[in-house]
């Protein structure tokens, strides 16, 4: 889609002022799907450089806010961690066409803040950890889960700009669990659970997206049985934190989510107990 109340394309390279109506341009596939009318400049993020993926001297790894879905997914089939399963099943996800998994970035899809965003459930259920910087050059940092507040809504300040995202070395090597569904066949995602499991201590997380407004986790640091599961999800999700619209209606995303929250524990428990 043209964007025809655009009036300049700037280099993010060049630090300048931000001004009301400016808007980040990473791959480009949100803000030319549809009308932007409030959009004035684009801060193009195409030529800053920063490498998609790097692994951490302390085993991190740093996703750039840049990195495309397609990037992603190649590193994720060569990964050797307990965890990497999980990126391509997040990557595939998003049922989108190879244009758009070379274009959309992993950072785009949190800035969205899209309930249905699977890297929000990808970097979520890993303890990924946001990096931002502000205009002036400030580091902020903060995780994934309380970056993303609810439908759209982010903690992202204004000309605030998601610089990476850092999956901790630990969490890479915790064993997971994934459970996706949607309404229609190619529909967007109407309940992703993630569960992952700690080989040091044992402690079972399971990670609710696309059914909520917002990422919710819960933790579980003695295994729980089935009635323990249904009453953390039952306490940790108010009734109108369930999303609405017309991918599923809330009281259908609840019945999955406890389906799956049930299905997870046993697959995740079960299997350490083999």
């Amino acid at each position: 889609m043209d964007l025809n109340t655009v009036v300049e394309v700037c280099d993010a390279r060049r630090r300048g002022t931000w001004r009301p109506g400016d808007a980040w341009l990473g791959g480009g596939t949100y803000l030319f799907s549809e009308p932007q009318p409030d959009v004035r400049r684009l801060i193009d993020l195409g030529r800053t450089g920063w490498e998609p993926l790097r692994t951490t001297p302390a085993g991190d790894l740093e996703i750039a806010a840049t990195c495309t879905i397609a990037e992603l997914s190649r590193f994720g089939r060569s990964a050797r961690w307990a965890a990497a399963p999980l990126v391509e099943q997040c990557c595939r996800a998003f049922l989108a066409s190879w244009k758009i998994w070379n274009a959309a970035t992993v950072g785009g899809n949190l800035c969205n803040a899209l309930p249905a965003g699977p890297m929000i459930s990808l970097t979520a259920a890993l303890d990924g950890g946001c990096t931002l910087l502000s205009q002036e050059g400030e580091i902020r940092r903060l995780p994934v889960r309380d970056f993303v507040r609810g439908a759209g809504a982010k903690d992202l300040r204004p000309g605030e700009l998601l610089r990476s995202i850092t999956l901790p070395a630990r969490a890479l090597e915790r064993r997971t669990a994934f459970r996706q569904t949607s309404l229609y066949g190619l529909g967007r995602s109407a309940a992703l659970l993630v569960g992952t499991l700690d080989p040091l201590d044992g402690e079972l997380a399971v990670t609710v997206t696309a059914s909520t407004v917002r990422p919710v986790r819960l933790s579980f640091a003695v295994p729980p049985n089935a009635a323990a599961v249904r009453e953390a999800v039952e306490h940790a999700i108010r009734p109108e934190e369930y999303f609405d619209d017309i991918h599923g209606r809330p009281a259908w995303r609840r019945h999955m989510t406890l389906r799956f929250a049930e299905e997870i524990r046993r697959e995740l428990l079960e299997g350490s107990a083999r």
